[in-house]
């Protein structure tokens, strides 16, 4: 058998396989943040990954910030979620959500009204998102954290992990990439401030550092995953010194024995971003970015790391994990409706049909 198909457990998460499914924006939430019965059926469809990282959502009003994306800090949140996690359980599946506060990378469109926008320092991303209400807009110029602000914001998480438990999830995964707001403290580029939380690199990744304390005291570190991406550009973010900076937040969070870093390969020309997790991490290692079964697997037998999570394949291939395990064939996804409403595209893909299997 593959060590894809072994079983693995990652602190607290029993793993029945080392496939699992990437967090993706889908943008299938109402206006409230709130997902519905499509989310249902496209989750459970997959429920055969090892594990499931939900999309990610806001932990708070504040941390939205693009149109039709999911949150978990209303009852109304937390109950249609609630719907998703019985489901995929009810398949044998295990899901985390992971928890996305976007900072500024946001639109006033896209927030309920007077939710404000925050970051480290009133700078604006270079950057647009797009709206249902107005199209193309730019990003906000954002609010710089109060030390009382962010105290807030720390305990939004916190809260919002407790509410993902009380959702049913199996944990909880920080979304410390992507030019959102933990990555926004960490590069200096976004964060000019003087005091614990700007400055050096220890100071700039105290803001994720203990917002992973937080909610590794909520709900026990081995329920709470950390993903990274050292060096990524993206949403407008300058990082001049991104292994260092990946590697400081590493040894700051090591003693919390998380139950996994999610670590997607650096775009930084020579930077090894898996290298980089192995040698300043002992937490389980899941590698995500551009890998097929093969390569997935030899990773996992080269020891690079503990599992593989696969995002772009999941969307078509509700049934990854089987087409995998017989060598069928991938089917491609439509990108014409990776972010528009409703159940096409989404999940009205199919599973491989014995019969088609047949018939070629």
């Amino acid at each position: 058998m593959s060590i894809l198909f072994e079983p693995v457990r990652l602190g607290e998460l029993q793993l029945a396989n080392r496939i699992v499914m990437a967090p993706m924006t889908r943008s299938r939430a109402d206006h409230q943040g709130v997902p519905g019965s499509d989310t249902v059926a496209y989750y459970r469809q997959r429920a055969s990954a090892g594990l499931i990282v939900a999309e990610g959502t806001a932990p708070s009003a504040s941390g939205l910030g693009y149109c039709r994306t999911p949150a978990i800090y209303s009852a109304e949140q937390i109950a249609a979620w609630r719907q998703v996690t019985r489901a995929v359980h009810a398949e044998g599946g295990r899901i985390v959500l992971q928890l996305m506060h976007v900072g500024r990378a946001a639109s006033r469109h896209n927030k309920p009204h007077g939710a404000a926008t925050v970051a480290p320092s009133a700078i604006r991303a270079r950057a647009q998102v797009y709206s249902d209400a107005a199209g193309m807009v730019d990003t906000e110029l954002p609010e710089a954290l109060s030390l009382e602000g962010i105290t807030g914001v720390i305990d939004d998480y916190r809260q919002a992990a407790l509410n993902a438990r009380e959702a049913g999830f199996d944990g909880v995964e920080l979304h410390c990439t992507s030019g959102y707001l933990p990555m926004q403290f960490m590069a200096a580029g976004s964060n000019q401030r003087s005091d614990a939380y700007g400055g050096n690199a220890r100071n700039r990744v105290r803001f994720a550092q203990e917002v992973l304390e937080a909610m590794a005291a909520a709900i026990g570190a081995g329920r709470v995953g950390l993903r990274l991406c050292p060096g990524n550009p993206y949403n407008d973010i300058d990082d001049s010194e991104p292994a260092v900076t990946s590697a400081a937040l590493c040894a700051a969070v090591a003693p919390l024995h998380l139950a996994y870093l999610h670590v997607m390969r650096s775009p930084v020309p020579g930077l090894d971003a898996f290298a980089l997790a192995r040698s300043h991490s002992s937490q389980g290692l899941i590698l995500n970015d551009g890998f097929d079964g093969q390569s997935a697997r030899a990773a996992l037998e080269a020891g690079e790391g503990t599992a593989v999570s696969f995002g772009r394949h999941f969307i078509a291939n509700p049934d990854l994990v089987e087409r995998l395990r017989h060598g069928r064939p991938l089917a491609g996804f439509d990108r014409k409706t990776l972010y528009t409403p409703g159940p096409a595209g989404y999940s009205d893909y199919p599973c491989w049909q014995a019969s088609l299997e047949v018939t070629q």
